[in-house]
C-alpha cells in the first residue's frame, strides 16, 4: 500500500491538547488558585477543580497509545500521560514522527464549545480564565505558530467580549474561531438568530473561519441513560448521536440565512464526520425546492448545496466508504483530521482499532485521484487556516 504521508504534505484539522496543571494558575494570583481551574489528586486521581466542582480528569481525553478502555483504565496522573499530549515541542517530535506537518488545536476543560466557563460562575472570572486560556494556547503554539494552528476559545455568552477577544486573539496570531454549536443550551438565542451577526460580520472581515466543534452545547442530559444500558455502552450511543448536533448547526447556518448575509464567512464542522453530509445535504435541498422556501426568503439564491459547496466544510477521521462517498460529492469540503489524543482517535492503543494516521488515511484515500487527495490532506486546510 502507497503511503500517502510521503507524497502529500498533512494537516489534522482536529486534535486537542491536554493542558498542563498551571494553565490557569499561572495568570492569577495564589488567592484566586482555588476559584479558577487547578488540579488536585482526589484518591490518586489528578482532577480539575474549580472552586470546590470537579471538571474532569485529564486521563479521560488524554487516551491515545493508552493500555485500557475508559473509565476502567486511564491515565491516573500527568506523570501516565505521553508528554506529546501538554508539550509542544514534544507534540512537534510526534507530529514529526507521524508525517503531519500541522495540527489545528482545540480545548478540553473549557468545554469543545467553550461554555464549559460559564460553570465558574461569576462572569469577570469567567472572562478572565477564557483570556488566561487564549494566552496559554498563544505561547503553547508559539513553538512553531505555521505548524500549531491556535484556535481562539470565544466567550459567546457576551459579545462585546467575545469580538474583543476575538481581535486581541487574532492580533496574537491566532487562525479561527470556536464557536458554540448551540448556543441555546446555555440560554443564548439559538444558533439562526440575528443576534449573532456582529461577530459574523467581524469573522468576515477578518477572512477567518467560525469552527464548530461537535460536543459544543450542553452534553450532560446526554447520558442519562448510563446507568440502564452501562456507561461504555452509552458513552458509544452519545459519541455517535452528538454528530446530529452538528448537523442542526448546518442547517442552521443555511436555512437560518446566515450563509446568505454573509457568503465570505466560512464554516467548518469539526470532529462530527463526513458520511452523514450527503444525505442531509440531499435531504436540505429537496426539502428548500418542495417547502416554500422561495416564497417567504426571495432572497435566498442558491439552495442549501450550493451554500455548502461554497462555505461549510466537513472532517473525518475514522469513516471509510462513506467518507469516499461525502469526497466524492464535495471534494472541495472534505478535510482529515486524527481527534489525537481522544478515546476513539486514530492513534491506536493495544485495546483499540484504530490504527496509526498514515496506515488509515492511506487506505482510504489510495484510490482517489491525486489532485483531490492533495485537496483533502493539505490543500483546503492550508487555504482555511492561512498555512503556506
Amino acid at each position: 500500500m502507497t503511503d500517502l504521508f510521503d507524497q502529500f504534505r498533512v494537516i489534522d484539522v482536529d486534535t486537542h491538547l491536554t493542558e498542563p496543571p498551571d494553565t490557569w494558575t499561572r495568570s492569577f494570583p495564589a488567592s484566586k488558585h482555588d476559584l479558577v481551574p487547578h488540579v488536585e489528586r482526589i484518591d490518586g486521581v489528578d482532577t480539575w477543580m474549580a472552586d470546590g466542582e470537579r471538571l474532569g480528569a485529564p486521563g479521560y481525553y488524554s487516551m491515545a497509545g493508552w493500555d485500557g478502555i475508559m473509565p476502567l483504565s486511564t491515565p491516573r496522573t500527568f506523570e501516565e500521560i505521553a508528554p506529546s499530549m501538554l508539550d509542544p515541542h514534544a507534540r512537534l517530535a510526534f507530529m514529526d514522527a507521524e508525517g503531519i506537518d500541522a495540527q489545528v488545536l482545540y480545548p478540553n476543560v473549557g468545554g469543545f464549545g467553550n461554555g464549559y466557563f460559564l460553570r465558574l460562575g461569576d462572569r469577570e472570572l469567567v472572562a478572565q480564565c477564557v483570556r488566561a486560556y487564549n494566552d496559554f494556547l498563544t505561547d503553547w503554539c508559539s513553538a512553531d505558530p505555521n505548524r500549531l494552528i491556535a484556535i481562539t476559545a470565544l466567550p459567546f455568552w457576551d459579545l462585546d467580549l467575545a469580538i474583543d477577544e476575538m481581535e486581541r486573539c487574532l492580533a496574537n496570531g491566532h487562525r479561527a474561531i470556536n464557536f458554540c454549536n448551540q448556543p441555546a443550551d446555555y440560554g443564548q438565542p439559538p444558533l439562526a438568530h440575528r443576534h449573532w451577526d456582529p461577530i459574523w460580520a467581524r469573522a468576515q472581515e477578518a477572512g477567518i473561519p467560525v469552527n464548530f466543534h461537535v460536543g459544543g452545547g450542553s452534553m450532560g442530559t446526554q447520558f442519562t441513560d448510563a446507568a440502564e444500558m452501562g456507561w461504555m455502552t452509552n458513552f458509544a450511543k452519545v459519541s455517535s448521536l452528538i454528530f446530529l448536533d452538528n448537523m442542526r448547526c448546518v442547517a442552521d447556518l443555511i436555512f437560518g440565512g446566515i450563509c446568505h448575509r454573509f457568503p465570505d464567512l466560512r464554516f467548518v464542522s469539526v470532529e462530527s464526520g463526513v458520511g452523514w453530509i450527503p444525505g442531509a445535504i440531499e435531504t436540505f435541498d429537496w426539502q428548500w425546492r418542495n417547502g416554500g422556501i422561495g416564497d417567504e426568503h426571495p432572497e435566498y439564491d442558491l439552495l442549501p448545496s450550493e451554500y455548502f459547496q461554497r462555505q461549510i466544510y466537513g472532517c473525518f477521521w475514522f469513516e471509510e466508504e462513506v467518507a469516499r462517498n461525502a469526497i466524492e460529492r464535495f471534494p472541495a469540503n472534505i478535510m482529515f483530521e486524527t481527534d489525537y489524543p481522544h478515546p476513539t482517535c486514530q492513534h491506536p492503543g493495544p485495546r483499540t482499532a484504530a490504527q496509526r494516521p498514515r496506515e488509515y488515511a492511506s487506505r482510504v484515500l489510495s484510490d482517489l485521484d491525486p489532485t483531490i487527495t492533495a485537496d483533502v490532506l493539505w490543500n483546503t486546510a492550508a487555504s482555511l487556516y492561512g498555512l503556506t
